[in-house]
């Protein structure tokens, strides 16, 4: 008997019956057996080399699908070059707000099949290295994302302790060269101003934080610019406090007290607001009749069930804003500077 041609051989390989091995033991080797191919040709092919002819890909990645071979991800990252594993660096991780910006950073770099490996410390303060950035320099990351707790102030850059891209989430860098991802706060201002406006409401004063955050200033110059564009000026000089809820109370009191008139008050977050709303309550002013309430941050949605939403808000999409920033990442164009997340209107009873 003759031995078989080599094409004859490949083609005789490539559609023999497939032997049946418990999932996780089918090896490289058994692939390139099947398809009539080398190992190194294997190798390449479920790589993503380019210099493979199609009809070899085609039939490689044909017979990986029917053995359901899944490669050695710490081969795979060998061969390549890279750890496939991207660094998160993230301040008070557990907070309110900064959750959902790890949550959506988390579960994109998941959709791009990279690991996340989180360390959760206090970095956003000084430049020198610390133990969290060691152990990102040992593990060999291929990218840092820094996810902070807020726009409140610039923070120290650390991109230079590392020479793989660094992104930045919710917190602004004092380096104008770094990639940036913030939620649009002007924006916000913006919204929840002209939203009063298309209720009808003409008289607004605004109760915020303290005049020392980015975050607080940007709503108000939102503010300000939405009502300039209608012809109008602020009901009441802006009342600055903090961000917690009796700083809304005691605001609210000044203002009724004042005298001033005004039918509407957009409250730089929901804390405030509920404060606003409070006030109004105990005084025997109706909501939104007499006056109309807007916050920020849908506080209410994320922690309150929303069967009992009492607050139109302004949602700064925080988890989008985790997403887009992980997936920058591994973009071609990281263009420096900082990009905005656009803010959304969650209606609610209070407007």
């Amino acid at each position: 008997m003759y031995p078989a041609r080599a094409g004859s051989f490949t083609r005789l390989r490539y559609n023999r019956p497939v032997p049946s091995k418990p999932n996780g033991s089918v090896r490289l080797s058994d692939v390139a057996a099947i398809a009539g191919v080398s190992i190194s040709t294997a190798s390449k092919v479920l790589n993503g080399t380019d210099r493979i002819s199609e009809a070899t890909r085609a039939r490689v990645l044909a017979v990986a699908e029917r053995l359901d071979f899944r490669p050695n991800a710490l081969a795979r990252s060998f061969a390549l070059g890279r750890s496939r594993t991207i660094g998160v660096l993230t301040h008070r991780a557990t907070s309110t707000f900064s959750g959902p910006v790890v949550i959506g950073a988390v579960v994109q770099l998941g959709k791009l099949q990279q690991a996340a490996l989180v360390f959760d410390e206090d970095v956003l303060v000084h430049r020198e290295i610390t133990e969290s950035i060691r152990q990102f320099q040992a593990r060999q990351i291929d990218g840092l994302l820094v996810i902070g707790d807020g726009h409140e102030r610039r923070s120290p850059s650390i991109t230079h302790h590392f020479t793989v891209p660094v992104t930045y989430a919710f917190a602004a860098s004092d380096n104008p060269e770094d990639v940036v991802y913030l939620p649009d706060n002007e924006g916000a201002g913006v919204l929840a101003t002209r939203h009063l406006l298309e209720r009808g409401r003409s008289r607004i004063a605004h109760v915020t934080g303290d005049p020392s955050s980015i975050a607080v200033r940007l709503r108000e110059r939102g503010m300000l610019t939405a009502l300039q564009e209608a012809g109008l000026r602020p009901a009441a000089p802006t009342r600055f406090g903090s961000w917690a809820e009796g700083s809304g109370v005691r605001a609210m009191r000044e203002l009724l007290d004042s005298g001033a008139e005004i039918d509407a008050v957009f409250c730089g977050n929901d804390h405030i607001a509920r404060g606003v709303l409070e006030v109004c309550e105990a005084m025997g002013l109706r909501v939104p009749e007499d006056v109309a309430i807007v916050g920020v941050d849908n506080w209410e949605g994320i922690i309150v069930d929303q069967g009992i939403r009492r607050l139109t808000t302004i949602d700064l999409e925080l988890r989008a804003l985790g997403e887009l920033a992980a997936a920058n990442l591994l973009a071609d164009d990281r263009t420096p500077g900082e990009n905005y997340v656009s803010p959304t209107l969650v209606p609610g009873p209070s407007s």
